[in-house]
């Protein structure tokens, strides 16, 4: 059977370079399939500040595509489901939240928050219970691997090598 699971990260209208690379490095490490943006503030300063806050030093986005579009919900899969990632009033804590297989979990700025548009359009919102808010990638990161925490995942020594960097050679004692 063909694995038909998909998820997709959309950003709105993210401003940090250090951030989106930190997202790129979260979708690569949790397997996410597209990384989607909005705005003209992370283009201006991935442009202006260069590879010296690049935070994407696993170079997933040669693997995983990193968009800027129009619309985080243009050319969805008619079944991929809408989840907004925020801190909203009314939203379900991410514990009690389970994952459908075609999602697009859509996150607001790192000052800011989603559009009410967004949040009205959403098939579900949801919110990580912390005291205080996270920034964009470790929402991210968070979100990734709550996903791959409740479903199919990989996992053993195999994945650990395969994972792991190239200084790591620690072993627990049999």
């Amino acid at each position: 059977m063909a694995n038909t699971s998909k998820a997709i990260i959309g950003l709105q209208n993210p401003k940090s370079p250090t951030n989106v690379g930190g997202v790129m490095r979260a979708a690569g490490c949790y397997r996410a399939d597209e990384v989607r943006y909005t705005g003209k503030r992370y283009a201006l300063a991935a442009q202006h500040r260069g590879e010296q806050y690049n935070t994407d030093t696993k170079r997933v986005s040669q693997h995983i595509p990193l968009k800027g579009v129009e619309s985080l919900l243009d050319d969805l899969d008619v079944d991929t489901k809408v989840i907004c990632v925020d801190l909203v009033e009314g939203a379900t804590p991410l514990p009690a939240f389970n994952h459908p297989e075609k999602a697009i979990y859509l996150f607001g700025p790192e000052d800011g928050t989603l559009d009410q548009a967004l949040i009205d359009r959403a098939d579900e919102v949801v919110y990580v219970p912390t005291v205080g808010c996270m920034n964009l990638a470790s929402s991210v990161n968070v979100l990734l691997y709550d996903r791959l925490a409740k479903g199919e995942h990989l996992a053993g020594d195999e994945l650990i090598r395969a994972s792991r960097d190239t200084n790591n050679r620690v072993k627990v004692k049999s």
